[in-house]
This record gives structure tokens, sequence and C-alpha cells, in this order.
């Protein structure tokens, strides 16, 4: 899924098939493989700290990991399970995990998170261990929302995808007001989001290969369409705005990178030597190289600019 970089330039992603946080180090060329506690093969979001830990969402293990490189130990923060009525059994209650998705962390230390099927931002103190979470709706749901990227702007506003409304939602912290704004398109299935220097918000649709641009003083969408070669539904997933406002999205479909050219507004390709391999997350490093990783080939790549 998506990567994150240390201080050191290690590379460090979630092995969904395999139940394993891994780093990779370019300099050595070595992929270090950890078991994460109770890991239910589904890490997703990942962030590295400045203190170089590492943060993660366990999505159907139900919590939110803290790994130390130093000492190799996890810290665990668990998470509401949530019980729901079972449709074919009136006398019977389904339970589910809060779903955990993609995580941030803020200038203050304070982790956010989306909870896919919790329909609610989790925010974890990191200092306390203190967990708040923030409803998406007037009343309480279960996967109606299905909130799924998260990012933070310049004044540590929290933004968020709701992959089943086409919304971007708005949360701001010091009040815990939520604010959506609807795309003005129909079925849009929102991945990831991010936020330039001058706090434009930008987002990935799964569907239609869109991008999509919200000015949040106006209000307002604009959507780019990336070409696609082949037929049926193909989309953008990983988002990257890097320091000088450069616009990055994975295709997977056409097995690319892409930039978007804000000026001109198209896609410039980098097609991926491995065939089929299918790129999601992608992360800047310190060099301004961009590295991914091929959910479909089973390799992490990197494209130098």
């Amino acid at each position: 899924m998506r990567p994150a970089i240390d201080s050191k330039g290690r590379l460090w992603f979630g092995e969904m098939s395999r139940n394993f946080l891994t780093m990779f180090d370019p300099s050595t060329q070595v992929f270090e493989e950890i078991t994460p506690p109770r890991g239910a093969y589904s890490i997703m979001g990942i962030i590295v700290a400045p203190d170089d830990t590492v943060w993660f969402a366990e999505q159907d293990a139900n919590y939110i990991g803290h790994y130390f490189p130093t000492t190799k130990k996890f810290q665990l923060y668990n998470l509401p399970t949530l019980y729901i009525p079972d449709s074919s059994n009136t006398k019977n209650t389904l339970a589910l995990t809060s779903a955990p998705n993609d995580i941030v962390l803020d200038t203050h230390g304070t982790l956010w998170f989306a909870e896919m099927n919790a329909d609610a931002i989790g925010m974890l103190n990191t200092h306390t261990g203190a967990i708040k979470h923030y409803p998406l709706g007037s009343t309480r749901t279960v996967q109606t929302h299905s909130p799924y990227g998260i990012t933070l702007d310049t004044r540590d506003t929290v933004w968020f995808t709701e992959a089943s409304t086409g919304h971007i939602g708005q949360l701001t912290p010091d009040t815990g007001t939520i604010r959506l704004f609807a795309v003005d398109r129909p079925n849009v299935q929102l991945m990831e989001i991010a936020s330039d220097s001058h706090n434009i918000i930008w987002a990935t649709a799964f569907n239609d290969n869109l991008l999509l641009r919200l000015d949040p003083t106006a209000g307002t969408f604009t959507s780019y369409a990336a070409p696609s070669s082949t037929q049926g539904s193909n989309g953008l997933y990983g988002l990257l705005i890097t320091p000088n406002n450069e616009v990055w999205v994975t295709v997977p479909a056409e097995n690319a990178l892409a930039r978007f050219d804000t000026t001109a507004h198209r896609f410039l390709y980098n097609a991926i030597p491995s065939p089929s391999s299918f790129p999601f997350g992608l992360v800047l490093d310190r060099h301004h190289n961009i590295w991914f990783t091929e959910a479909g080939s089973d390799k992490v790549g990197m494209l130098a600019p």
C-alpha cells in the first residue's frame, strides 16, 4: 500500500499479502520484514514521525500501531468494535472493526486517522494515548460515509475523502466542526487526498481516471481526466504534492506514474518497466526521487524525475 520515508532515506510500507511491516534500505538494497502484533494482513496508512518512529494503521486488526526501530518494540492503540444487525438473521449482530485506513501526524504530534467502517475521523493524543472520535453525520452510522484518505493543510486543518458519498470533508481541530464539500460529479469514488502550499486540496478518484482540485475559499471543484488506453473503469490512486507544488499520481491500469502539469492541465506519464506492476502509493525522498509500491509485482520502485 502506501510507503513512507525516514530521515535516513529508508522506505517503510506494509506487505498485506504476507503480514509484514517492511523496511527497505536503498544504500544496502536489503529488506527487513517485521511481523506486527496480532497482524491481520492489512497495514494501510503509514507515516514516519520526526523521531524516525513508525506509525501505521492495521485495518483488520483494528488498531493504530507505533513501531520503534531502535528497540524493535511495538505499542498498540486499540479501536472500538462496532456491532450492527445481521440482515440475514434478525436475532444476531455482526461485529466490525472501526477499519482505520489513512493516517497523518500534525505539528503538535497529534495523530489523525480515517475510520472507514465507523464513519468517523479519529484523533490520537500521542503523548497521553487518549483517543477521540468525530462522527461524520448528525447521527451515528456505519459504512455510509467510508472516510478513506486524510491529510493536513498548512494550518493543521484536517481534510479527508469519503469514498462512498463523493464528499471531501474538512475538520477544524479547535472546534471539532466538520464541513463537507460535494463533488459536482455523480458516483465519484474518492481515494487519496493532499494539500499544496496554497491550501488548495487535491484528491484522486478510483473511477473515471479523475484528479480533483478543490478551492476551499470558493468551495469549487475542478476535475481533470487522465488519458486511458483501456476500456472500463480505470482510476487514479496514489497522490503526492511535492514542496514546490508538483502534483504526482499513480495510474494503476496504465502501469505508470504521472505528473499533472498545473499550468497546461495535462498529465505527463512515466511508464514503469515492470509489466502489470499496479502502482499504488508514492512518496518523495530528500533527493527529490519518487519511491512507489508495485502492488502487482511485489516490488518497490524509484523514479528520478
